[in-house]
């Protein structure tokens, strides 16, 4: 299978990977590059110098030995996109709040999406330590793409979660919309989760209906309806796990002042959780 006839971001022009400079980052990078060449888009490489209560000068110091001492790291990346073909520009920065700094410097330079990379499966304790990618989510930027370290996009099976939330319908379009610009697509399965058993023929309608939709536009596309009773975290990442799929598409926090708690942590369990790569989607 050719990795490159295939763009599980849609028409993305620039794609901002935010890094750490770690192992950790390898999968976000590789698949950053990746995506660059099938998107034949631009890539924008992140690294954000966390600065404290540092006077002025001491905090530009920082940044500079920081840059100096990321500057093999960011030059291999360099290297990898060069050979690729695919635009790079490297990019450090100092804040004292890197969450904040790196959907700044998204927005900043158009970027459609935001890759981070994962450092390896977050405990049941997750939510409670939290983390940088945890916090990126809860910013609400448009797509952001959870990368474990050893994740290999291959776009032949898709994972949606179902729900009725603006940013989960956004996230359904998205998957559905795939047909069109996804080649190697296979399979969309659409998950969705009922708290009690009550629930359950609401939330079964809801992915029939969408797999319905999804039949009629695109026949030669496999769909499948999956309605369950349990937490939905759980029921989200067992389903992604037991049909080995590429990629879990989901609904993300939409940053207003009220927020769909629920809703923003079940993304951040799956994003934590899951053997596959994550992509939030907030309307």
């Amino acid at each position: 299978m050719n990795r490159f006839s295939t763009s599980l971001l849609g028409e993305a022009k620039t794609l901002l990977l935010a890094t750490d400079g770690s192992n950790y980052s390898d999968g976000a990078v590789q698949e950053a590059v990746f995506f660059g060449q099938a998107c034949q888009a631009r890539v924008v490489v992140l690294h954000v110098v966390r600065i404290d209560t540092e006077s002025l000068k001491s905090a530009n110091s920082k940044v500079t030995r920081r840059q100096q001492e990321i500057a093999p790291y960011m030059e291999g990346v360099r290297r990898m996109a060069r050979d690729s073909g695919v635009e790079c520009e490297t990019v450090v920065v100092g804040s004292s709040v890197p969450e904040h700094a790196i959907v700044e410097q998204a927005r900043m330079r158009g970027a459609d999406v935001i890759l981070m990379g994962r450092h390896g499966r977050a405990g049941r304790l997750y939510l409670m330590v939290g983390s940088m990618t945890s916090k990126v989510i809860g910013l609400g930027f448009p797509m952001v793409l959870v990368l474990p370290k050893d994740s290999l996009l291959t776009g032949t099976h898709v994972l949606v979660a179902v729900e009725d939330s603006p940013s989960s319908r956004l996230a359904v379009e998205e998957a559905l919309s795939l047909g069109m610009c996804c080649v190697t697509l296979q399979r969309l399965t659409f998950v969705a989760v009922a708290r009690r058993e009550s629930g359950l023929g609401a939330a079964r309608k809801m992915v029939e209906d969408v797999c319905a939709r999804g039949r009629e536009k695109w026949p030669h596309l496999q769909f499948e309806a999956v309605a369950d009773v349990g937490h939905p975290s759980n029921v989200i990442v067992r389903a992604a796990e037991e049909r080995g799929v590429d990629m879990i598409m989901i609904g993300g926090v939409n940053g207003s002042r009220l927020p769909r708690m629920f809703t923003g942590r079940v993304t951040k369990e799956v994003c934590g959780w899951a053997h596959c790569a994550v992509l939030v989607v907030t309307a």
